[in-house]
């Protein structure tokens, strides 16, 4: 859920805190919100947690397995997520026969959540979005610059990265990766070292070496816990320069200058403990900040643009619309777009909204704005740590968007702070 939006290149400030026992990270411009990750308290399958699972059940209609993770928590394995190595070593994708010819019920499998999962609540609309976390047997492991993949026999770069001067520069230093297989190359990794990428990439290639020794067990068990708030957060923000970690637990600074020191060496002078009168109280530092007014305009529907319009944000059970109203602002139809677009893009990953979306702009003059537009949203969602797709304007003149989140909802999880 870590979600910032970059104008050229900018400085952040990160803070960590806690409230009733959930983690809170966020990531700070001038005083401004640029990130925010929350782990709730109530979370029992992190995203990206690899297990060791066992098949209770095939479902025919479903063409997936249901899972025991780790005796307590069912997980669900589509047959687009299985994968194997053949014979000459290469990776095979499910789908061409059903997985219940491929499985069955007491076989165990590695596999890696592709979703976080909440325990249940009493509310309503939370109980709607409760369903078995969604795994996959294509295990990633992630560091700052690179993501390893356990199935993965060649290097690549990451297919969100849009911009191809980029893809160009990043190919160059993927070429000389020789000696490393498996590894997607973020775009973070621009103008890093070769030496760093390589470094990194046998770091992570030791870690699965590692975690593939425990797939032999004869019982199904939580492996490796997935990245939590600090590590999504330090290694989704790591292509901009961060200017302070600022901690006031002193167990979270230990994770932090764990992490910076196999993935990030140059951080770890970065961080800083911040003592404060009330550090026993909780949010005590976002306090001390003042950023608690900013997290609370995030669970309101209304958000005004700098320059007078304003955008309304209504999430449902089936898609978020978006409302783009001019208001009092005095610019033309795409400047007020524009401006909502990329305020847009900040809201969306601040919230974590996911799946369709469907933002109605205000009405443009041509083909050509409409092009520009959607080249100003493709920019806004550029540094997105979670995939986007912009699916382009329908006939009613409504842009479709598509986002696959990572996590749940920030008002499912800050609910689950409380719970």
């Amino acid at each position: 859920m870590c979600v910032f939006l970059i104008i050229g290149s900018i400085q952040l400030d990160i803070l960590i805190e806690e409230l009733e026992g959930s983690l809170w990270v966020a990531a700070l411009h001038n005083g401004r919100l640029m990130g925010l990750d929350v782990d709730p308290s109530n979370e029992e399958v992190r995203w990206g947690s690899i297990y060791w699972a066992k098949i209770k059940s095939i479902d025919a209609a479903l063409d997936a397995v249901f899972l025991d993770l780790d005796g307590e928590n069912t997980g669900i394995l589509y047959n687009g997520d299985v994968r194997w190595l053949d014979e000459d070593g290469k990776m095979r994708k499910g789908g061409a026969e059903a997985i219940g010819k491929r499985f069955k019920a007491g076989d165990f499998v590695p596999v890696q959540a592709k979703s976080a999962y909440l325990s249940k609540s009493d509310d309503a609309y939370a109980a709607l979005e409760s369903k078995a976390p969604q795994m996959s047997m294509d295990i990633t492991l992630p560091g700052r610059y690179l993501v390893f993949g356990g199935m993965i026999g060649e290097n690549r770069i990451s297919q969100r990265i849009r911009d191809k001067a980029m893809r160009t520069q990043l190919q160059s230093m993927l070429d000389a990766l020789e000696d490393i297989n498996g590894c997607i190359l973020r775009a973070a990794a621009a103008n890093t070292q070769t030496d760093v990428l390589r470094r990194e990439g046998k770091i992570l290639k030791g870690a699965w070496e590692d975690i593939q020794e425990y797939f032999k067990d004869d019982e199904p068990a939580l492996i490796a816990l997935g990245p939590d708030a600090i590590q999504r957060t330090l290694s989704d923000q790591a292509a901009q320069p961060i200017e302070r970690i600022e901690i006031v637990t002193m167990d979270h600074f230990q994770e932090v200058e764990d992490w910076c020191t196999i993935f990030a060496p140059d951080l770890v002078t970065k961080i800083q403990p911040v003592e404060l009168d009330n550090a026993a109280e909780d949010m005590a530092l976002f306090y001390y900040r003042d950023i608690i007014g900013q997290i609370e305009d995030l669970f309101q529907p209304y958000v005004l643009l700098e320059n007078g319009g304003n955008i309304i944000i209504q999430s449902t059970a089936a898609l978020t619309a978006v409302d783009v109203n001019k208001g009092g602002a005095k610019g033309s139809h795409l400047a007020v777009n524009i401006e909502a677009a990329q305020e847009l893009a900040r809201q969306i990953r601040l919230r974590n909204c996911g799946g369709t979306i469907v933002v109605d702009f205000l009405k443009m003059r041509s083909p050509a704005d409409e092009t520009r537009l959607i080249r100003a949203l493709e920019e806004a969602f550029n540094s997105d740590p979670c995939t986007v797709q912009i699916h382009g304007l329908t006939k009613l003149g409504l842009l479709e968007l598509t986002r696959k989140r990572r996590t749940p909802p920030l008002k499912e999880r800050f609910d689950g702070t409380l719970s």
